[in-house]
């Protein structure tokens, strides 16, 4: 079994910059991919971004050039820097693992204010 904590969630206004951090711990494997969903109000959970071990990312369309994913393997932790927030861009992120399964968060609400 995998456990992911995410942490860094919370109020922020439009244009502003926010950092979310997932932590694994479990029976991880060496080879994994990590990376974030998001589910906003009343829609399907969407692709954020996804990294794998050896740094190969992945960027849903909508984000693409405003955040970045990024991951220490020593800690077993990935990152997800949000910049020029939008107010479309609130939703509850789930952070996201694979490795011979799907794994997940708990989830942490972004706000973007207007």
């Amino acid at each position: 079994q995998v456990q992911l904590v995410e942490s860094g969630g919370g109020l922020v206004q439009a244009g502003g910059s926010l950092r979310l951090s997932c932590e694994a711990s479990g029976k991880l494997f060496s080879i994994n991919v990590m990376g974030w969903y998001r589910q906003p109000p009343g829609k399907q959970r969407e692709l954020v971004a996804t990294v794998t071990t050896s740094g190969v990312t992945n960027y849903g369309p909508s984000v693409k050039g405003r955040f970045t994913i990024s991951r220490d393997n020593g800690k077993n932790t990935v990152y997800l820097q949000m910049v020029s927030l939008k107010v479309e861009d609130s939703a509850v992120y789930y952070c996201w693992s694979w490795q011979s399964g799907h794994y997940w968060g708990q989830g942490t609400q972004v706000t973007v204010s207007s």
